[in-house]
């Protein structure tokens, strides 16, 4: 039973968020467009903020799992979920989801959503020891892949996503010299 009024907030925050920049959004617009009350609201969420966070975990989740699935979009279900098709796999998630994406990485919560996804972002990484390399620290070499997959994606977005996925997630490993 708890999982419907979970459900229908988060439908509502992200139709709202393909209307409006995540600052704008008032707790209340949820409430409105999820058909809810304020208590039922605040037993899922302590915040807008967390209700945030919460979307991301879930979005991250998905994305990040170790069992990619077959989806509209994309099918890495049967690959062999090296880091290129990780990173591809990403990007259509974001693509799929672009009016959120936009949504959220604007104003403030552009820079709490960054910093979920740079989490995750790394957690990936590890993953994929041959992409850190040895012969710098590495939390140095963890920093720069993090932060330049994070400010590549952000550009991507901020260009209407105009390149495929699978450009940019080539791109991306070229910059890095990872090789394939």
């Amino acid at each position: 039973m708890r999982r419907k009024p979970r459900a229908a907030i988060f439908r509502a925050f992200n139709r709202l968020l393909e209307e409006k920049h995540f600052n704008n959004i008032t707790v209340q617009e949820i409430l409105d467009k999820a058909n809810i009350g304020r208590s039922t609201f605040y037993s899922h969420f302590e915040t807008k903020d967390a209700l945030l966070r919460e979307m991301c975990t879930d979005i991250f989740d998905h994305i990040f799992s170790h069992e990619l699935s077959s989806e509209t979009s994309h099918d890495f279900s049967s690959s062999d979920h090296g880091l290129q098709e990780k990173i591809t796999h990403l990007l259509y998630h974001l693509k799929d989801n672009k009016g959120n994406a936009l949504g959220v990485l604007s104003g403030d919560s552009g820079e709490l959503f960054m910093r979920y996804f740079k989490e995750y972002l790394a957690t990936m990484f590890e993953q994929y020891p041959a992409s850190i390399k040895e012969d710098v620290p590495r939390t140095f070499a963890m920093n720069h892949l993090v932060g330049s997959l994070a400010e590549a994606v952000k550009w991507w977005i901020g260009s209407r996503m105009e390149l495929p996925p699978e450009e940019l997630a080539d791109y991306y490993l070229k910059m890095i010299g990872y090789n394939c």
